[in-house]
């Protein structure tokens, strides 16, 4: 008898079972078959004749009545592709709906107001890159129980309506990648469950509300990439649950808060690209020991960076690059920081000599600022030191850069990395209205005054050497150089006369970096010119020959004039390498101070500073030289030598030593002087 009556018992027990897996309303059976219709779901995901709650995928019951649909990934039927809608009215029938997931699944159209009037149950909403378009509909506010609410990356446009502040069970917000407009409510700050709440990439104006420092279990906050304007709230410091927080791509200006040093969980800090000034404040870093990622780059942060900063152990990521940040590196260290990591120090005003960097860093770039002396540490794989003040590195700041900038602030740069005390800094500049009309000044009488001198040295030198010609030929007259009166070139223009150095091409290529943009000096007038290192570090110029835009062999003619003529006023050949049949090159001295027409005028990086102009007792050096340099092709050389475009020879061909002394760089354009008979 017990052992029927337990039979019995399974037997009912096993029924009841059975009964929870199919569907007992048929409304909702309606609803489901409808919704199949009007989506134009394929029947390989909803089976018609099979258990819906079961075979249909996405499909979640309880006790007989269905709570979740699921069609994200799903795909339409041919005919359901012609022509897609958000065609859901079915749902209505679906009272006790919970989670609705239909991410990736085209629905467009607007959002219906069904969801907010008749599924009052629902606690999930997920409607990310459906295609959606027009507001949000203020009825979603009538969702108490909802929990999650997934609306990114769709065409949503408009305001947000300030009834979603009544979603009191809100845990995650999601409405980025859309077309909001207007401010952002401040009344999501009584969301006081909420953990995440993106907004970012709309055109979200007016300021950050204060009231999301009321926020207390938020985790994750993104305003990125709007139009937000004004201070970033001090409020927001009372977030100490928070691990990321992402302002960057805005307007937001001011200060940094102090009072972020209380967000003792935060990972992630992205500032980047807005309008933040000042120093950062003291004792943040200090605070903040579980820091992986810091963005601030593109500000105007100033001041030194936190000494602390260098000690956070878990940072992989760090960027303040384009602010105004300066400061004394020489004893800071990456070592110990994790492999990976990445450091962008670039365009700043920081200097001295970095102590030790860590080998282990994937990236790091230390660009456009001053760090002066040799390079201590091995280069990391993607590393960027252009535009400093290192030596034997190319692409550097020019050296009166560097005097000026270390002067400034009272110490001496002495090129080896060690910046000692001098002096107390510089006095304020005048304003800079007034300065700008002394360098206007300044200019025009110094160009006026060079051109004159250069004007009475150049006739002093035609009438020496005319007096010259009458002396020595009597009846003879000098007549136009016609093209192509050259010197001669050699029987075999792969041997020259000269003895200098014959490179080979691997070295040139070597000591240039395969000939590089960041080692091009200049485009010159039959050549470009590339800056190289020989061993020891001594700086040298290699000239690639231009077949294209020269004669044939009319390089050569530069060859056989340094191996004939010697002037202290001539760069020095250092040698040649002719292997290469479509590859002439040749090695020359580096002349620190470039050329004359880039020295007159030099304009630097910071707008206050102006132009600067070399003084006069500088301009009469270079003009003496020059003239010196005419005087001996003129007179010296038997026969005598002028050069086609003496415009060039004096502008652009024109090479000024570190003493400023002037030299002459170019000799392929040299040619004879014909002595034409009066009769």
């Amino acid at each position: 008898m017990n052992e029927l009556l337990l039979v019995t018992i399974l037997v009912l027990f096993h029924c009841t079972l059975g009964q929870q897996d199919f569907l007992k309303s048929r409304n909702e059976l309606s609803a489901l078959f409808d919704l199949r219709s009007s989506l134009g779901i394929r029947s390989t995901d909803w089976p018609i004749k099979y258990n819906h709650c079961k075979q249909w995928r996405g499909i979640q019951c309880r006790n007989g009545r269905v709570t979740g649909i699921n069609i994200s990934g799903f795909k339409r039927t041919r005919v359901g592709r012609l022509n897609p809608s958000f065609s859901v009215e079915s749902l209505a029938n679906c009272t006790l709906l919970e989670t609705f997931n239909a991410s990736g699944f085209s629905l467009p159209g607007s959002i219906p107001d069904l969801f907010g009037y008749k599924l009052g149950f629902l606690m999930v909403l997920d409607l990310r890159s459906t295609s959606v378009t027009g507001p949000i509909p203020a009825s979603l506010g009538n969702l108490t129980r909802l929990n999650a609410l997934y609306l990114g990356s769709n065409d949503l446009a408009g305001s947000l309506p300030v009834a979603l502040g009544q979603l009191m069970q809100l845990s995650v917000l999601d409405l980025s990648r859309n077309s909001f407009t207007g401010p952002v409510p401040s009344e999501f700050g009584l969301l006081r469950n909420l953990s995440s709440l993106d907004l970012s990439s709309n055109y979200f104006s007016g300021s950050i509300p204060s009231s999301f420092g009321s926020i207390s279990r938020l985790k994750f906050l993104d305003l990125s990439d709007n139009s937000l304007m004004g201070s970033v709230p001090v409020e927001l410091g009372n977030l100490s649950s928070l691990v990321e927080l992402n302002l960057s791509m805005n307007a937001l200006s001011g200060l940094l808060p102090a009072e972020f040093m209380r967000m003792r969980n935060l990972e992630v800090l992205v500032l980047r690209d807005n309008r933040l000034e000042g120093r950062l404040p003291d004792g943040l870093f200090s605070s903040l020991a579980k820091l992986r990622v810091l963005e601030l780059r593109e500000n105007k942060f100033a001041g030194a960076l936190p000494v602390a900063l260098w000690s956070l152990q878990n940072l992989q990521v760090l960027d303040v690059s384009a602010n105004n940040f300066t400061a004394d590196l020489s004893n800071f260290s990456l070592k110990g920081h994790a492999s990976g990591t990445v450091f962008n120090l670039s365009n700043n005003q920081l200097y001295g000599t970095p102590a030790c960097l860590s080998e282990n860093c994937n990236s790091i770039d230390l660009s456009g600022n001053y760090f002066q002396g040799k390079v201590p540490f091995s280069s990391p794989r993607n590393g960027s030191l252009h535009m400093n003040c290192l030596q034997t590195v190319p692409g550097q700041r020019s050296l009166e850069d560097c005097r000026l900038f270390y002067a400034e602030r009272g110490l001496t740069f002495d090129y080896f990395g060690n910046p000692e005390s001098r002096q107390q800094p510089l006095p304020s500049p005048a304003p800079k209205e007034r300065k700008r009309w002394i360098y206007i000044l300044v200019g025009l009488l110094g160009g006026v005054g060079f051109i004159t001198i250069l004007v009475l040295v150049i006739v002093v030198v035609l009438r020496k050497f005319s007096n010259t010609i009458t002396n020595e030929r009597g009846s003879a007259d000098v007549g136009r150089v016609p093209d192509g009166d050259s010197p001669p070139l050699p029987k075999d223009p792969t041997s020259v006369s000269s003895p200098r150095e014959s490179f080979t091409y691997e070295q040139l290529l070597g000591l240039t970096s395969e000939f590089s943009e960041r080692n091009l000096i200049k485009h010159g007038h039959s050549g470009d010119l590339y800056q190289g290192f020989l061993e020891g570090g001594i700086p040298i110029v290699v000239k690639r020959i231009n077949l294209h835009s020269l004669k044939h062999y009319s390089y050569m003619i530069e060859l056989e004039f340094l191996s004939k003529y010697s002037h202290a006023r001539f760069v020095p050949l250092l040698g040649h390498c002719l292997e290469n049949e479509n590859q002439k090159l040749l090695v020359y001295k580096y002349m620190p101070n470039r050329d004359l027409a880039e020295s007159l005028y030099r304009v630097t990086k910071f707008e206050d500073d102006g132009l600067q102009s070399l003084d006069w007792i500088t301009r009469l050096k270079i003009a003496a030289g020059a003239a010196e340099g005419l005087s001996y092709l003129h007179h010296e050389c038997n026969p005598p030598l002028v050069h086609r475009y003496l415009y060039l020879l004096l502008d652009s061909l024109t090479l000024l030593h570190i003493c400023w002394n002037s030299f002459f760089s170019d000799y392929g354009d040299l040619s004879y002087v014909v002595y034409l008979n009066r009769n």
